[in-house]
């Protein structure tokens, strides 16, 4: 059996094949609860990413790169270590050399298991109805990534829990409003975390525009016999909910959907908000109208102008000014506000929440907020501030 393995030497094409340029990748076998799995680390000239593949898929790899994407390879088994080098006319050779089995053998390290809110190993209801696991409580592979962003984000809920230990501890329930809530991954999540885990009743309620899929939501609810979660159709700038929730969250709620949400959160006087912002298009287009940096009249400072020149870059430049500006503004109406990292880069660009905590003796009403300067120099107005 193959112990390890690493590829080195890359082919000029080798982002055009694989997605990014990688300079080497080692494979180490590891020892898991579903047995022998190899871990990958693929590292760029700044990055390392990592990736488990079973033997079949390891064997599969390299058939697909070896002497063509990758021109050395070094595998390692129990008794010998095998050197293949790809000369510029694609020819390969072969090195061979015995390991000494009376030394000490190469150890097998076991694969750190992630201690997860939701285990893995004992089936969820909601879960296996989503697709993300099977009937024995297996997390399917191709949904580990959601499966990773599900319970990242319940870390966030849990973490948060102690603001509200005076109402939790007299039984009454947590009232949340999922904004853009879609297919509800995360509502399920925690409806059944809050219920079934920390056993703290609750009341949820999702919203989206789309009425197909509420209608999912609402039909999988009765399914699983879930109290306390329903579902409505409509937009969140409209949106008045019979209660004022303790919390809101919101999934790449789109655009200023996500300034209507923390507005309503504020107005209605929730304790604490969960917000992964998406698509800022408000502050990029506002930018993009303003003509080229200069200082004139109708135009942003003339230092900004590296920043507003290439369109990839002011989308992303637009996109950190509107959450900071959002920052600023939940701070001004009496939040304490923190940006975090919601997962890894590598699993989705859209990857800051804002995690907002409402401070005592603040009134439940949004109050008027001062421009920052930066509105100022930038000459855009975002949503909240309008």
């Amino acid at each position: 059996m193959i112990l390890s393995v690493t590829l080195s030497k890359p082919a000029g094409d080798i982002e055009k094949k694989l997605g990014r340029p990688y300079q080497k990748i080692k494979f180490k076998l590891v020892n898991t609860a579903d047995g022998a799995l190899y871990q990958e680390e693929m590292f760029t000239k700044t990055q390392v990413f990592h990736n488990k593949m079973t033997e079949a898929e390891l064997s599969e790899f390299l058939d697909a790169n070896v002497g063509t994407t990758f021109k050395n390879c070094v595998k390692r088994t129990e008794n010998e270590e095998i050197t293949l080098l790809t000369n510029k006319k694609g020819k390969i050779t072969e090195l061979r050399k015995t390991i000494n089995v009376t030394s000490t053998p190469l150890k097998v390290l076991p694969a750190k298991k992630k201690n997860y809110l939701l285990p893995e190993g004992a089936p969820v209801p909601f879960l296996v109805l989503l697709g993300i696991m099977n009937d024995e409580g297996k997390v399917i592979s191709s949904r580990h990534d959601k499966f990773r962003q599900i319970n990242r984000f319940l870390e966030f809920i849990d973490d948060i829990l102690p603001e509200f230990a005076d109402k939790t501890k007299d039984g009454e329930p947590l009232r949340i409003a999922d904004f853009g809530c879609g297919k509800s991954y995360l509502t399920f999540a925690v409806h059944y975390f809050l219920t079934e885990i920390r056993h703290i009743p609750c009341e949820i309620e999702g919203l989206d525009l789309k009425e197909e899929v509420i209608k999912y939501c609402n039909d999988m609810a009765q399914k699983l016999e879930l109290k306390g979660l329903i579902f409505h159709t409509g937009n969140i700038a409209d949106y008045s909910g019979s209660h004022s929730p303790d919390i809101v969250i919101t999934l790449h709620a789109c655009d200023t959907a996500t300034d209507f949400a923390l507005k309503y959160a504020v107005e209605r006087g929730a304790r604490a908000i969960l917000s992964v912002p998406c698509c800022q298009h408000q502050i990029n287009t506002q930018l993009q109208t303003r003509g080229k940096a200069g200082g004139t009249a109708g135009e942003v400072p003339a230092e900004f102008e590296p920043l507003l020149k290439w369109g990839i870059i002011r989308e992303k430049f637009s996109s950190l000014v509107t959450d900071a500006l959002r920052g600023e503004w939940l701070e001004q109406q009496g939040y304490k506000v923190q940006m975090l990292e919601f997962i890894d880069m590598e699993h989705t660009p859209k990857n800051i929440l804002i995690r907002a905590i409402k401070k005592a003796g603040v009134l439940d009403t949004a109050s008027p907020s001062q421009p920052p300067e930066l509105m100022k120099s930038l000459g855009i107005t975002p949503e909240l501030y309008k």
